[in-house]
């Protein structure tokens, strides 16, 4: 399994317009039809009320390089120019 976490730092206030729109377009759930997606889920910190942590499983890494080149990612692209100030990103492997 190939997990990646990605932690989002949206502009003050718009976290939950953020997960709103990712739902509302269809992101959220085309990535979890994806072959290979084992689990897309958003997770909201309690201590800072602009911070979302995302963890992506995959069955491989090739899984998640092709998800990358999906056309509703086109979208979320926008959805964080519109809402998200910072990305960090790290990747772990699970036997």
């Amino acid at each position: 399994m190939y997990t990646i976490y990605v932690i989002y730092k949206t502009k003050e206030g718009h976290r939950e317009a953020f997960i709103n729109e990712l739902n509302s377009s269809g992101v959220a759930a085309a990535v979890r039809a994806e072959d290979g997606c084992l689990r897309y889920d958003y997770y909201l910190s309690e201590r800072d009320g602009n911070e979302i942590l995302l963890i992506e499983a995959w069955e491989t890494k090739r899984h998640q390089e092709i998800h990358v080149t999906q056309p509703h990612i086109a979208t979320l692209k926008a959805l964080k120019e519109k809402h998200v100030v910072d990305t960090k990103l790290g990747e772990f492997e699970l036997k």
